[in-house]
This record gives C-alpha cells, sequence and structure tokens, in this order.
C-alpha cells in the first residue's frame, strides 16, 4: 500500500471511536497471536464458528486476494482497511469491498450476477444474527428466552428484502451496486452486520452497556414477564426487517400489548389493550399463511376521523418482506372507531373506508386489504384474497408508554357518573330520565 492511500486509511481511522479503534487492534492481535502479520487459514479457522462460511470465504478474497497474486499473510493495515471502508467509507469504498469480496474487478464495468450479490448480502444477514446469538446480548436475550427464534427461510427473505430492486434482470450493473449503497435503511443492516463481523472474535469483549443498545438492530423485548414462552410469529430476522424501518427513537425496545393466542379473539380486548398507549407495531397472519401488518405513530385513540403522521407504514413479511411507505397524498394513516351506527367499526390504516390498505373488523377475525391504496407507496395487496379471515394477531407498543392521568397531574378516582357530559346532555334532550343520578357510593372518609 504506498504512502498516499496510507495517509488516506489513517484520516478515516480518525473518524472511528476510541473504543472502535482498540477494537480493531485487539482483533488483529488477537487472531495473529501478537504477530505483525496473519495468515489466511489462522483467521478462517478463527472465523469459523462466529459467521456464515460464505462471508468468511468473501473477507479473505479481499484481504488476501485471488489466483496466482493471492498473498500468504496480511498485516494491521489492510486488515483495518477492511473496517473502516465496511463502517465509514464513501459509496466507491464500500463498492470496492463488495467487488473484491465477488472477485471481481474494481476498475471493470462488467455486469455482475444478481444470485451473486443476493447470496454475499444473505451471508451478512446470516453471520449478523449467528454473531448475536454468539455476543448473547440482552437484546437477544430478551427475545430468545420467550421462544423467539431465527428461521433459515427467513434469512433468505431479509436478504432478498435488501436486494431485489436491484432484480431487473440476471445481472446487475456497477450503478445499480452504486443505489443499493445510497439507500441508507439497507446500508445500516449491512454495515451493522459488517461491524459485528469484523470486531467481534472470542477471547474479545464486545461492546455493552448504552454503546450497544444504540448500535443494535434488534430491540430489548418488554413486558413478557408473566409469560415464560410467549407464542409470537415473529421470528428475529422480521424484528430486525421491522425495526430498521422504524423511527430511530422506538428501535430501542418493544412492549408486548396484545395477542390473540393470550388474550382471546375479542376486538374490544384488542382495543382496550392497546389504546392510549403510544406508538405501536401490529402484526396479523391470515388464513392462508400470509403476514403482514403496520407501524403506527400515533396514539390509538376512538373516533370518527383519520389521524398519525406521515411516518406511517405497512408491510408485509411473509411471503415477502416489504415496506410501503407514506405518499404523502392523503393523511389516512390510522382510524379506529367502535359501536358507531353511521360511521365504519374498526381499525384502519390508509387508503379510505371500503379500500383501505389494512382494515380489521370489530367482528374479530374478518379483515380487507385493497388491491391498491394512495396512502402508501409501491403498495400491493398484502393478504392472500382481498377480503380475508386471519388466525393471528398481535401489537407491540414502541418505547415507553404515555404518562397516565395521575402521571399528568390530573383528577382520579372521579365517578363514572361525572364522566361523559355531553352524552348525558344529549339524553336529557331526548327525554331520556338518568336513573343513576344521585346513586353514587358513599364517601368511606
Amino acid at each position: 500500500m504506498g504512502i498516499n492511500s496510507s495517509k488516506r486509511l489513517a484520516a478515516k481511522c480518525s473518524f472511528l471511536s476510541k473504543d472502535e479503534q482498540v477494537i480493531v487492534s485487539n482483533s488483529f492481535k488477537f487472531a495473529s497471536k501478537n504477530s505483525e502479520r496473519i495468515k489466511e487459514d489462522e483467521l478462517t479457522k478463527l472465523w469459523g464458528s462466529q459467521m456464515d462460511a460464505r462471508l468468511s470465504q468473501y473477507i479473505n478474497n479481499y484481504l488476501f486476494g485471488k489466483g496466482e497474486a493471492r498473498l500468504i499473510t496480511v498485516d494491521l493495515e489492510r486488515f483495518a482497511e477492511l473496517f473502516v471502508y465496511c463502517t465509514r467509507g464513501t459509496v466507491d469504498e464500500k463498492l470496492k469491498v463488495l467487488l473484491i469480496s465477488l472477485g471481481k474487478e474494481t476498475d471493470a464495468n462488467g455486469d455482475i450476477p444478481y444470485t451473486l450479490v443476493k447470496e454475499y448480502v444473505e451471508s451478512i444477514v446470516s453471520s449478523y444474527m449467528r454473531i448475536q446469538r454468539i455476543c448473547n446480548t440482552i437484546q437477544f436475550k430478551s427475545w430468545k428466552s420467550r421462544g423467539c427464534f431465527v428461521s433459515p427461510q427467513n434469512v433468505q427473505r431479509l436478504a432478498e428484502s435488501l436486494t431485489y430492486e436491484l432484480a431487473r434482470g440476471e445481472l446487475i450493473t456497477r450503478r445499480s451496486l452504486e443505489h443499493l449503497y445510497s439507500i441508507s435503511h439497507r446500508d445500516k443492516l449491512v454495515q451493522q452486520a459488517g461491524e459485528k463481523g469484523a470486531a467481534q472474535f472470542p477471547g474479545e469483549e464486545s461492546l455493552t452497556g448504552n454503546a450497544e443498545k444504540d448500535r443494535s438492530l434488534i430491540p430489548v423485548c418488554r413486558g413478557l414477564d408473566l409469560i415464560p414462552s410467549y407464542p409470537s410469529i415473529l421470528d428475529l430476522n422480521q424484528i430486525v426487517f421491522i425495526n430498521a424501518h422504524l423511527p430511530q427513537q422506538y428501535q430501542l425496545e418493544w412492549r408486548f400489548l396484545f395477542s390473540s393466542e393470550i388474550h382471546g379473539e375479542s376486538f374490544s380486548t384488542l382495543i382496550g389493550r392497546i389504546v392510549n398507549q403510544g406508538p405501536s407495531v401490529l402484526i396479523v397472519e391470515d388464513q392462508n399463511g400470509y403476514t403482514f401488518g403496520g407501524f403506527a405513530p400515533a396514539n390509538w385513540n376512538l373516533g370518527p376521523n383519520f389521524f398519525g403522521d406521515d411516518s406511517c407504514f405497512l408491510f408485509t413479511l411473509v411471503p415477502k418482506m416489504r415496506i410501503f411507505p407514506s405518499t404523502g397524498y392523503n393523511q389516512h394513516f390510522q382510524y379506529l372507531n367502535l359501536h358507531q351506527q353511521t360511521m365504519p367499526n374498526g381499525l384502519a390504516m390508509g387508503g379510505q373506508h371500503g379500500y383501505c390498505g389494512l382494515w380489521l373488523d370489530q367482528e374479530y377475525g374478518f379483515g380487507h386489504t385493497s388491491e391498491s391504496c394512495t396512502t402508501y407507496s409501491s403498495y400491493s395487496q398484502m393478504s392472500h384474497t382481498k377480503n380475508f379471515q386471519y388466525r393471528h394477531l398481535e401489537v407491540w407498543g414502541l418505547g415507553q408508554p404515555p404518562p397516565t392521568p395521575q402521571e399528568r397531574g390530573e383528577r382520579v378516582g372521579m365517578s363514572v357518573l361525572d364522566g361523559n357530559v355531553e352524552s348525558k346532555a344529549l339524553l336529557k334532550m331526548t327525554g331520556r330520565q338518568m336513573h343513576s343520578e344521585g346513586m353514587r357510593e358513599t364517601n368511606p372518609s
């Protein structure tokens, strides 16, 4: 490596935190057994249990080269370059890592098979999940202890969701690959997986505390302390997929609110569990196994009008993982109503009444997803059939719940007879008597 490139690398290393610099240095020392250079077989042996074998080979391709020019050993500078380019590199530098890892020339304009790129991303996703298990992070343990698992099929689905826009045909152009690295939410997953793969070695301490919490794409699972084994339909790949698209302030923890397996098949129970609980994620599985849902950024409240904001989105998990963000065309993000004669009764996200992106009827177990929805971009029908029956429903709150009336300093303990003033006035106007008026419990004090 020339003097100029060494200076550029040193400048980039300055962007790493002190913890990251220590990790890179200590990782190299551990792998090389305190030598100034490291051999390929030593690195392969060390990484064998930690990452997907394909990713290990891709990394070795980058570090040691290929063919007759393949190096026998590499030094710390080359090793650090991989970490820096993956975590702090420009689009061109990240593309360089990809191309060399796949055995391609960096200065060539030739196309690359889509299946090769998809397999590369799949190896990163697989390794990310494997490293989470090995590190046994707080986030990973919080889900694993409740029976959550990692499905190999969903590893493939997650990788496909990160690359499908490149699949214009069997081959991918260099420009399309540059586009892959320019999409922030996709690059975030690939970057974090790369960081974990480069930074974690046997015998090395993982990052802990707040720094680790901020870096993980897996949220902490809350609210299941009294439920030893929770029958969720989600696996960790699906949780990561949803969580990566949430606003950053909602990515740290998920609070269990409702499950049809636990709370029963009741729409009124659902409402009682999700109203005034802050932002939430709703997941539905229909009778055909299609799994889909939505992110609701606003507090669920009963009323005749749509509410919410444009951070709202819908998503599918099975048979494919897709995100449908807001178009900005209208404000029909969230709707919830019950027991009204003149308005639709149910839960809606997007579209308009009768043609919603997602609709769950007040008659529990029935809903529909439209063939198109102007509220969400690139939307397509999410359920197997437009009108569907669902066999599972669960809802998760995000972050801390809103303050209670007591925490807001509002009066509590007021008789229910003192509430609903408007309703009582309407009843009196129609000549209906308030038979309960005056029938109050005596104040024990």
